[in-house]
Formats: C-alpha cells, sequence, structure tokens
C-alpha cells in the first residue's frame, strides 16, 4: 500500500484511512455531509497526490497526443488544460485525464491513480513519434484546494492574482513560498477553486501554509468521500463506474470531448456511432420518493423488466434526496423519461433529469 506526503499528517487529524487506488487515503475526517457542506459554502482541501502525471516532450508530442486523445489538442495554448479521454480500439475508453500544456512542446497529462500503469503502456504503445515520456507520479503531490472562499482564502500565499486565473487555465508561480507551483482553475466540485501541484518534499509545508492562510476561512481537510458526492451532483463521469474500457465517450455524454477534426484511436467507428446515435445513454435521474441509489443497483422500466444498471448513486447533501447516473436504452434517455431504480425488494420511481443535479 502507498502513502502520500501527508498520510501521516491525515492520520493526526483523526481521518478514516481506506485502501484506494493502492494508496491509503483519508476517506473522511468529521463526516461526508458536513465535509460536502464546507465545500459548498466555503473552503476545503483534499489530498489527491494520488493521481498520476506523466510529461510528454519534443517536436511531436502535439502528434503523440492527437493520435491518442478524443479532444483536440492543438486548441491547446501554453497555460490552458483540456478535459480528455483516451479512447481505445474496441469503442470504449481507457481512461479520462486533463492536458496541460506546459511550454510549446511540453505537455502534462493528470490521469486517474487506479489506471497509472496501464495509461502509461497505452501510450507508450502508441508512441512511434520519438516523443520522450517521463512518468513522475511519485515524485509529486496534488493538492485540489475547493470552494467559493477559494480565492480569497489563498490570495496571501501568492503574488499571482488568482481571480485573473480563468476556468481550465494554469500559471506556474510561487505559492506559499514553494518555487515554480502550477496553480491551475480546475477541480472536481464545481464549486471553484485551484488545484496545486508541487514537488513531495514540499508537500507538508504546501499544506501547513494553506491551513493557516484559510485559517479565517474555517477551512478543513476533505475526504474522498465528499470528493464523490460533490462530483456526482455536478453529474462528472468516474472512471470505473461511468465510464470504462466498454463505454464510449459518446454514448457517456462525451461527444464535447470527442473532436473529429482529426484521427485519433477508433476516431471512423466513434465517428459512426455519433452520425447514427448510440443505443444507450448516460442519463442523470433523481429518485421521486425516499431511498438511496447505489452502484450497481437494477434500473427496470414499469412492468419491472430490468433496462439498465446504476452506475454511480447517492443521497444529495444538496438536494436532499436521491439522485444518481447509469445507463438505459435511448428510448428511456429522454428529460422527464420516468423511470424505477431497484432498491432491495422496491422498484422506487425516477425522472430523468438533466444535470448537473447541482447549481449554484
Amino acid at each position: 500500500m502507498k502513502s502520500t506526503a501527508l498520510t501521516e499528517i491525515h492520520k493526526a487529524l483523526g481521518a478514516k484511512m481506506v485502501p484506494f487506488a493502492g494508496y491509503n487515503m483519508p476517506v473522511q475526517y468529521e463526516g461526508v455531509i458536513a465535509e460536502h457542506e464546507t465545500v459548498r459554502n466555503s473552503v476545503g482541501v483534499f489530498d489527491v497526490s494520488h493521481m498520476g502525471e506523466f510529461l510528454a516532450s519534443g517536436d511531436k508530442a502535439i502528434d503523440l497526443l492527437q493520435k491518442v486523445c478524443s479532444n483536440d489538442i492543438s486548441k491547446i495554448e501554453v497555460g490552458g488544460a483540456q478535459y480528455n479521454c483516451l479512447p481505445n480500439e474496441d469503442g470504449g475508453i481507457v481512461d479520462d485525464l486533463i492536458v496541460y500544456r506546459i511550454r510549446e512542446k511540453e505537455y502534462l497529462l493528470v490521469v486517474n491513480a487506479s489506471n497509472i500503469e496501464k495509461d502509461w503502456e497505452w501510450i507508450n504503445k502508441h508512441n512511434t513519434f520519438d516523443v520522450q515520456l517521463r512518468n513522475i507520479s511519485d515524485n509529486y503531490s496534488l493538492l485540489a484546494i475547493q470552494g467559493p472562499k477559494a480565492i480569497e482564502a489563498m490570495q496571501s500565499l501568492t503574488e499571482t492574482d488568482l481571480s485573473a486565473i480563468k476556468f481550465y487555465n494554469f500559471v506556474v508561480a510561487p505559492f506559499a513560498g514553494i518555487e515554480h507551483v502550477i496553480i491551475s482553475a480546475t477541480g472536481y466540485t464545481g464549486s471553484g477553486g485551484f488545484e496545486i501541484y508541487c514537488a513531495n518534499e514540499y508537500t507538508e509545508q504546501l499544506w501547513n501554509k494553506v491551513f493557516e492562510a484559510g485559517e479565517s476561512f474555517r477551512i478543513k481537510p476533505i475526504g474522498l468521500a465528499a470528493r464523490d458526492t460533490l462530483r456526482l451532483e455536478m453529474g462528472y463521469c468516474l472512471y470505473g463506474n461511468d465510464i470504462n474500457d466498454t463505454t464510449s465517450p459518446i454514448e457517456a455524454g462525451l461527444g464535447w470531448i470527442t473532436k473529429f477534426t482529426k484521427d485519433f484511436t477508433n476516431s471512423e467507428n466513434l465517428k459512426k456511432e455519433k452520425e447514427n446515435g448510440p443505443q444507450r445513454k448516460l442519463i442523470g435521474f433523481e429518485l421521486d420518493e425516499r431511498g438511496i441509489p447505489r452502484h450497481d443497483y437494477d434500473i427496470v422500466d414499469e412492468s419491472g423488466a430490468k433496462i439498465g444498471v446504476v452506475t454511480s448513486g447517492t443521497m444529495s447533501p444538496s438536494l436532499g434526496k436521491g439522485i444518481g447516473l447509469g445507463y438505459v436504452p435511448v428510448e428511456f434517455s429522454k428529460l422527464g423519461s420516468k423511470i424505477f431504480v431497484q432498491v432491495r425488494k422496491n422498484a422506487i420511481p425516477a425522472t430523468v433529469v438533466k444535470l448537473p443535479f447541482y447549481k449554484a
């Protein structure tokens, strides 16, 4: 079991630690609902140092990334970031990731912790362009400082105007007394904030300075359980639940990051799927009655016949009702459609709704 640079701090803070993607990670501190509300209303800090980081550099780095990524890499300016996925050859998804353009010919790829080895092998397999690839995952840490008060709470730690960093853009600048920190206006919560990348040896300093700066804003550490409820309220896909090797980006609602202005892995088949329309779609739904939908619960029609499966589900702390994502045949995917979720012996009625569930 791997540890992050902050594992001992999490334990000292009384975090409940669980194995996650091969790492010993904090799942919660004071409780999921309290932590969730901290991020929605103020500012909280996640240790997400288990995420993977690859560097791709060289004259043809862009050519390699255009080949393996679904989105159009040429649209990323230096200082910009782009949400992406790695399509496989069978219509599914190897992983979803964020691509940062660090310099003219250098890119940072941030991948899911559970897929580091798989992604590394996949990208190297397609590297016929002599691109220099470096896996720096074990050398860097990542803190997600999220919430509507994040800018105000963190501004004292840098001379960079945090309010000037646009969504999905970043700067490399001193932060918390540490040189060459990536300050990225990205996150997985839908409540604003930043993701901060730094070398492992400075992570404890970064954590301590962040909590000192945020003390008057009642900043709190947040675990992975609240990260999941926050991302689900936004309808963000989680790899392994909502997308995987067998789900296409088209049926997962990721057509917006699947650009057919270039050739990429399996692009011809995915283009046909987009033109013809997928047979099933990932939908968001709200339960009409009390209940909590969970991963792998059956979705059934009015007669009780199984039509799909819940991929992610929870009791939404912000909305006070059961919400979830799941795949259903296209005919059941229209907004307002009535479906039923099998919660133990009860088929609970639910309504297909527009994402995100939570609107600030």
